[in-house]
């Protein structure tokens, strides 16, 4: 009561006082007390002026005006007279200058990264609320980066000079993951249907390696639109999804996340119908999309029908389709009417196609995997199937592929922005085996030698008791066409526990398109070969070969691909059949038959399931027998691992040789899953089975059988492979495991 007395008596006395008060006139105008700021700026933001009438009140507003500036912690303005004149003076008190922003303990935010946060490069003054402010940033920045309690201390220190030092000292605690995801009202999905789709995880046992589990705030906010949406494609429109609650745990590390889900009625489809511009029958148009009436209620299938009819306009030359959903509630019923209202716009013609970022690749080896040329009525599908192809060629680590309008509305150009990637590859080791002595061992592989497309490849192996030299060359756009030549040339001297060989030799290749997914391929190989040095004991297989054989034989076969992206397949089919028959002159006969098919599936979490088969068969002609390098040879990381190289097969069993198969199948089954993104590192698991057989042997007799784990990485040398088998049933003369490893392109 006391108080309010008193503020009743300042007010009383103070009415008069400002009744009295007038206008008055000042000789000049002074600024006082400015150290670093110039004078001249604080002028500028006053509004009175020498010679002319000044109030209390204008006063008061010019003194807020330069408190705004934010550079001064005091202002004040006073009345005096010097020598016979009346100033009006302004003292102002600077704030401290701010010199310099320091970080300490932090460890997960650079320093860098924290002094863009608080913008403090820009900051000239010190003011408490910008240190306020900063550890709000500061804090903010920890939480998304899954840092919960992290703990700020600001210190500030004022020099002699008026200069400030802001120092930030960050306790960031401890890294809090999310241990528990709950949901509240949820009767159409079960919890572990809900967090399977969502982007945050629970922690798990490994989380110390992949970081599962980390806690992102703005991933949370995500995650709530990804629930809502599992909700919107089974029916329920009106659902409604709150949250996350979050509670931070005594331990200050685990976070448990509540999310309340409201679930509504479930809604079908009513009424469907087209409106617009029509651009075949409308039941037509209908029939071809996934929605019918009667059906639930789904938006990501209604999306997928718009799409739909967008490509369907867009394959005819209408760009600029629009495919816009008008959608009527039902309530009462559960029902959903939907009409698609079509505008066309017009057609369309491709412009000018662009191409960017190709440093070495030629333009004419990715124009000519573009479906379109200029000229050509536009179509989405054919863009798309561009970039597929483009992607496909291995050149480049990126391909975006847009479009944009033309020099006018009915041009629509196309640009290609690539990224290459290195195409080559170089492998280089040294060795040594029993049999092979010391080995040096090299290759020198380019998918895209001379930035022409041509694929190069050089090999050679010095060893002492092997030694091949190998040169190919293939042009998969002969002379521009579709059309693709290519020749092998080759020497190989061989020094086995029983024999020698000697070849020389080389193939011609000549490949024609079928359509876009299918090839055929024809090849003419001629050898001399030389087995020489057989001893006396070795088995009868390898007596008889023992002389100078030439091979002259043409290959045909017939392969399909149909894989999302050829150097590194998630989805699709690779098939080949192949037949090769020798006797076209030579003195080798036979007849050999390959069936191959691999399959890829795509899994969550990026994983990809692998299934591949591989059947072959060898026929005689005559009395000639099967070649020892022609026959089947298993074991290894090409075939069956877990087992040595060339050691699964028909075996004397007096002398141990091992001479080759006439019929073979191998299949690997493989789950592929990854390791390092960035590096684009895999790891795989796999069961291998398979054997090669003799001609008087039952095919599919006495299968062998291994599983093993293994890496895949496509490293800056070229495809690197390590494989450890497991033998599921080794034969006494057998290693119960083996591994294996390749680096670098395979010959």
């Amino acid at each position: 009561m006391k108080n309010r007395w008193m503020v009743w008596l300042i007010v009383l006395l103070w009415i008069p006082v400002a009744g009295m008060a007038s206008p008055f006139v000042v000789d000049q105008i002074l600024v006082e007390g400015n150290r670093r700021v110039e004078r001249t700026y604080i002028e500028g933001v006053l509004t009175v002026a020498a010679g002319k009438a000044i109030s209390t009140e204008e006063i008061d507003r010019n003194i807020a005006a330069i408190f705004k500036t934010g550079r001064f912690q005091d202002v004040s303005a006073e009345l005096v007279e010097r020598e016979g004149r009346k100033l009006l003076v302004f003292n102002v008190v600077e704030r401290p200058l701010l010199r310099k922003v320091v970080f300490t303990g932090n460890s997960e935010i650079k320093t860098d990264k924290l002094d863009e946060l608080v913008n403090a490069q820009k900051i000239e003054f010190y003011r408490p609320q910008v240190v306020r402010e900063a550890i709000e940033i500061i804090k903010r920045a920890y939480i998304e980066e899954g840092h919960y309690a992290t703990e700020i201390d600001a210190k500030v220190d004022i020099n002699d000079r008026q200069e400030a030092t802001i120092t930030f000292d960050i306790d960031e605690g401890d890294k809090v993951y999310v241990t528990d995801i709950r949901f509240e009202g949820n009767t159409v999905f079960k919890d572990k249907e809900l967090k399977k789709v969502m982007l945050t995880k629970e922690k798990w046992f490994l989380s110390f390696i992949t970081g599962r589990g980390g806690y992102k705030e703005e991933m949370t906010k995500v995650d709530r639109d990804i629930i809502a949406d599992q909700y919107y494609n089974e029916g329920y429109i009106q659902v409604s999804v709150k949250g996350p609650v979050v509670n931070l745990l005594p331990d200050k590390k685990s976070i448990e996340l509540l999310y309340e889900i409201e679930e509504g009625k479930q809604f079908f489809v009513g009424k469907l119908d087209v409106s617009g511009d029509i651009l075949k029958d409308k039941q037509g148009l209908l029939n071809s999309m996934t929605l019918h009436a009667g059906d639930v209620f789904s938006r990501k299938v209604m999306r997928e029908d718009m799409l739909r009819i967008n490509d369907l306009y867009a394959d005819t030359g209408f760009a600029y389709v629009n495919v816009t959903p008008e959608t009527q509630v039902d309530e009462q019923a559960n029902k959903v009417d939907i009409v698609y209202d079509i505008e066309q716009g017009i057609k369309a013609r491709i412009g000018h196609i662009n191409i960017s970022g190709n440093t070495r690749t030629r333009d004419k080896v990715v124009r000519r995997q573009v479906k379109l040329a200029e000229g050509d009525t536009y179509s989405a599908s054919l863009v798309k199937d561009s970039r597929r192809k483009i992607n496909n060629l291995g050149y480049f680590d990126e391909v975006n592929l847009t479009t944009r309008k033309g020099d006018d509305l009915s041009l629509m150009d196309i640009d290609i922005d690539l990224k290459e990637r290195p195409t080559g590859s170089f492998s280089i080791g040294a060795g040594f085996s029993s049999v092979d002595g010391l080995m040096l061992q090299g290759a020198v592989s380019q998918d895209n030698f001379l930035g022409r497309g041509l694929r190069l490849d050089l090999s050679g192996s010095l060893g002492g008791s092997r030694t091949v030299y190998r040169v190919g060359l293939l042009d998969p756009y002969f002379l521009d066409r579709d059309l693709a030549l290519g020749f092998d040339v080759y020497d190989t001297e061989r020094e086995w526990t029983d024999f020698d060989r000697e070849t020389t030799g080389g193939d011609i290749k000549l490949g024609l398109p079928i359509t876009d997914d299918i090839r055929s391929f024809f090849v003419y190989r001629y050898e001399k070969k030389n087995i020489t040095n057989v001893d006396d004991d070795a088995s009868f297989t390898i007596r008889e070969q023992e002389g100078k054989h030439t091979l002259s034989s043409i290959s045909a076969s017939l392969s399909r691909n149909t894989t999302d992206f050829r150097p590194d397949p998630s989805r699709g089919n690779i098939s080949e059949l192949g037949i090769e028959y020798a006797g076209i002159g030579g003195t080798e006969r036979f007849v050999k038959y390959t069936a191959d098919h691999r399959y890829f599936y795509p899994l969550p979490w990026q994983m990809v399931f692998s299934a591949h088969g591989r059947i072959g068969y060898i026929q005689e002609i005559g009395d000639k027998s099967i070649p020892l390098d022609e026959r089947f040879f298993l074991g290894g990381m090409n075939s069956l691992r877990g087992f040595q190289s060339r050691e699964v097969g028909p075996r004397d069993p007096l002398t141990g040789d091992f001479f080759g198969g006439s019929k073979e199948a191998v299949f690997n089954l493989e789950l592929f899953f990854p390791l390092i993104k960035d590096m684009k590192m895999k790891g795989l698991v796999f069961f291998d089975t398979g054997n090669a057989w003799a001609t008087d042997e039952s095919m599919f007799s006495d299968m062998r059988y291994s599983v093993g784990a293994g890496i895949s990485w496509n490293s800056p040398m070229g495809p690197l492979r390590f494989a450890w088998g497991y033998n599921l049933s080794p034969k006494e003369w057998e290693d119960a495991s083996a591994f294996d490893f390749s680096v670098g392109k395979m010959f």
